[in-house]
């Protein structure tokens, strides 16, 4: 018999990750062509891009499978899920700015910094799961680690490319 509580609770934090990658698809990927992304200075540790998308379907659904934890835990939006669970939709709501911050504006500062009040936030959410559900809390550990990573990307986007960013073409390509 399906848990559709936990399902659901699985489904909702990819829901935005898949609507910003079908979205932004295009700044990402153009064919043969190079599009603006690929032309970019970049970590020498960037991942290739075919990573983030599974990454980030395992990530989404431990924290997905964590909010559901606390939910059951405090028997539903209770007092006790109050300041858990609205912690964790600030954070999610904060994770999905950051694709339209980053390809939608191209201003990798502001996506620095958003990202960064993104990862004080999840910290603040894990520590908040931890003290209902241990197990809700553990889920988010690779969430965090992750989000060290890819701050830790956003950053060297920000610092190694024009300050005018926005002005990015396609013109390295040609």
């Amino acid at each position: 018999m399906a848990n559709w509580g936990a399902l659901g609770s699985i489904v909702l934090p990819n829901v935005g990750g898949w609507v910003n990658g079908v979205y932004f698809a295009g700044q990402i990927r153009k064919g043969e062509e190079k599009s603006w992304y690929d032309n970019l200075n970049k970590a020498p540790w960037n991942p290739p891009k075919w990573v983030f998308g599974p990454a980030w379907t395992v990530l989404y659904s431990g924290m997905g499978y964590a909010s559901y934890l606390v939910w059951e835990e405090c028997d539903g939006f209770t007092e006790d899920a109050v300041l858990p669970l609205s912690l964790y939709g600030g954070q999610l709501l904060l994770n999905w700015a950051w694709t339209p911050i980053f390809f939608g504006l191209k201003d990798f500062k502001l996506a620095f910094i958003e990202i960064s009040v993104l990862s004080g936030a999840a910290v603040a959410t894990t520590v908040a799961f931890s003290k209902v559900n241990k197990t809700a809390g553990l889920l988010l550990l690779p969430y965090l680690a992750w989000l060290g990573y890819a701050t830790s990307l956003s950053w060297y986007i920000w610092r190694n490319n024009p300050s005018g960013a926005r002005e990015i073409k396609d013109e390295k390509a040609q």
